[in-house]
């Protein structure tokens, strides 16, 4: 008998939906983003696309119903309703949306409209997460972000009066020129509006994006610790548990979307440069019980809109397709799991990659020698000192 695959009835299922185009191009962002240029996009072509590509993805879902859906980018409040509608009506009738789908759409001070967002909310968005970086307008300059303090306080307030309870004010520390004191005043201007979730991190300088090129002055790795350590303090004394190195949310308001990322779930990405990760069986087809090996493979999509719109709904959309070796699960299940504030039990690394635990059993025991990794039986979770030295951490994980 041939053998077959059949796709993990046992793993969370999400969504993510690449929408790539922003009036400006943020000069620390290194994501698949595009600016708009001529006052438009083509969106009716890009959402026809995603359709395409959602409906010869379907197949290698095994028929799991969505958990999640979240829809990134870019900017995607800049997409108008009818476009988010018919990416979810798409999401709904080929693949299945769970009763209680988590939906998060992303949005921009500087791109957001009250009317939209009660339109989101109609069609079946239920989580909003606002980009607003900073509540200092002389940081948000230094970002070459398009709106100012005043702008975010309103787009927030939009978006309680459209009806969303479930929103997340996204956050950096470490800007240029920044205090202790300025990023702990912009952690207090978010705890003020009382959002359900607050993801708060540094920012980086990453590889081909304009501050690589031109780097600015940030804070020193002293000042940078500070802010987080006191940070993480405020936020707890207002009521927000941290449940991921940079993630922070009322009780039951964490993102399942980022958790399932993080437990090392599957999901389907569409759009331009997005990426996947989908886990099978292959079912062995011999007499008996059958033999079970897993295999989890990644996707990503085009990069460029115009290839992407072309090629969505064959085999050609797909930019790069890896099986992932012993050690790339290893090193990516820890990469994520260990972030987790919780950390995850030593069961759900084989559920997860299949893979038993006396893989990685030396490299446990050595961890937790050292200080890093707690000394509960059965568990896997970085201790204070581990999540500081999160990078000294992975390193006992590395092949």
């Amino acid at each position: 008998m041939a053998p077959r695959q059949r796709q993990v009835t046992n793993l969370p299922l999400a969504l993510y939906v690449h929408l790539p185009w922003c009036v400006r191009k943020c000069p620390y962002c290194d994501f698949n983003s595009h600016e708009i240029t001529g006052g438009s996009f083509p969106e009716q072509e890009y959402v026809k696309a995603l359709v395409r590509d959602l409906e010869f993805s379907v197949g290698a879902l095994g028929g799991n119903r969505l958990e999640t859906v979240f829809l990134g980018g870019g900017t995607p409040s800049l997409v108008s309703p009818t476009g988010i509608g018919a990416i979810l009506e798409a999401a709904a009738s080929r693949s299945g949306l769970a009763a209680d789908a988590e939906i998060t759409l992303e949005a921009n001070p500087g791109a957001s409209d009250g009317r939209r967002f009660a339109d989101y909310r109609d069609l079946g968005v239920n989580r909003l997460s606002i980009g607003v970086q900073s509540f200092n307008d002389d940081s948000l300059k230094a970002l070459c972000r398009i709106h100012t303090a005043a702008d975010a306080c309103a787009a927030l307030a939009m978006a309680t009066e459209a009806g969303f309870a479930n929103i997340n004010i996204d956050l950096m520390y470490g800007l240029p020129g920044q205090s202790v004191q300025a990023a702990l005043s912009d952690l207090a201007a978010a705890v003020n509006l009382e959002p359900a979730h607050i993801s708060w991190y540094q920012l980086t300088i990453e590889p081909n994006t304009v501050f690589h090129a031109r780097p600015p002055s940030l804070p020193d790795d002293d000042s940078a610790w500070e802010m987080y350590a006191r940070g993480c303090d405020y936020l707890a004394r207002h009521g927000y548990r941290r449940y991921e190195v940079s993630a922070w949310s009322r009780p039951g308001s964490e993102c399942r979307h980022n958790l399932n990322y993080w437990q090392f779930g599957d999901y389907l990405g569409i759009g331009a440069g997005a990426h996947g990760k989908l886990t099978t069986h292959m079912d062995g087809g011999a007499p008996g019980p059958a033999t079970l090996r897993t295999t989890i493979t990644r996707q990503s999509r085009r990069r460029v809109p115009a290839s992407y719109i072309h090629h969505a709904g064959t085999d050609a959309v797909i930019a790069e397709r890896r099986v992932l070796i012993q050690d790339d699960c290893i090193l990516e299940f820890m990469l994520n799991a260990l972030r987790l504030k919780d950390g995850v039990p030593l069961s759900g690394f084989s559920a997860r990659t299949g893979l038993e635990p006396d893989t990685i059993a030396a490299q446990v025991e050595a961890a937790r020698s050292d200080g890093l990794l707690e000394p509960e039986p059965g568990l896997l979770r970085a201790t204070e000192k581990g999540a500081r030295y999160l990078n000294d951490l992975l390193q006992y994980f590395m092949p």
